[in-house]
């Protein structure tokens, strides 16, 4: 990464982007195709969330986008109490209209930053995060925004991460961005390698999986599981004690 934390673009920015992206993300069976092994992910998180948190009632999807996770948790477990919190107004009309097709538990929106959304305390049986925790910033920020989930959670209720991650070591990091690139060439070319790298260097500040798994047990949760990890994208769930 080579712009810096400072440098890195607003929250308007990123919504203005995503505002234009909703098509691209409207693909429940595909996902994210920029996100490596993006359904494996969806699926692994949302089948671990339901084991756990088997008569869960309400879920708090962050940075929602279109609703796929969502969408795919309510196949296996249905009817839910829905909070979807994203930044793009357009990305939450979207969700809100696939997920009430399908759901017939109640459905509330948030435009609004994770950080800054009032929500209810102890409430969430399921949280998820998909793809969204990367635009958290220096560790104070990510510290704030784990410890406000861990707030949201309910007592015996689970956390569920998949994202872009970095790793410790730099000639790891190296290799796993080679791979990551190998990827996304496969996808669009070299020139579609060079747009994604130049909006992720722009917009993306990623942790390691290995920082976030000892922050969830900072913050208070337990039972921390990583679910995958493949080159630069990982999924992990936690579980806050009864």
């Amino acid at each position: 990464m080579k712009t810096s934390l400072s440098d890195k673009s607003t929250l308007e920015e990123i919504r203005n982007r995503f505002d234009e992206d909703v098509e691209r993300f409207s693909n429940l069976e595909t996902g994210q195709q920029t996100a490596i092994d993006a359904p494996l992910a969806a699926e692994l998180i949302t089948q671990n969330a339901v084991a756990i948190t088997p008569k869960a009632k309400t879920i708090l999807d962050i940075g929602c986008g279109a609703g796929n996770n969502t969408l795919r948790l309510l196949q296996l477990l249905n009817p839910l109490d829905c909070d979807l919190v994203d930044i793009s107004k357009p990305m939450l009309d979207r969700a809100v209209k696939r997920i009430s097709e399908v759901n017939s538990g109640k459905i509330r929106t948030f435009q609004n930053d994770i950080r800054r959304a009032e929500l209810q305390k102890n409430h969430y049986d399921i949280i998820i995060a998909a793809a969204v925790l990367h635009h958290l910033r220096d560790e104070a920020d990510w510290e704030f925004a784990f410890s406000k989930i861990f707030q949201l959670t309910a007592p015996g209720g689970s956390f569920w991460i998949t994202d872009l991650v970095s790793h410790e070591n730099s000639f790891v990091q190296e290799t796993m961005w080679n791979r990551y690139g190998q990827y996304i060439e496969s996808l669009g070319g070299v020139e579609y390698r060079e747009k994604v790298f130049a909006y992720i260097d722009k917009e993306d500040s990623p942790r390691p999986v290995t920082f976030q798994a000892e922050l969830l047990r900072r913050v208070g949760f337990i039972e921390v599981d990583i679910l995958h990890k493949n080159s630069c994208f990982a999924a992990l769930g936690a579980r806050k004690a009864p």
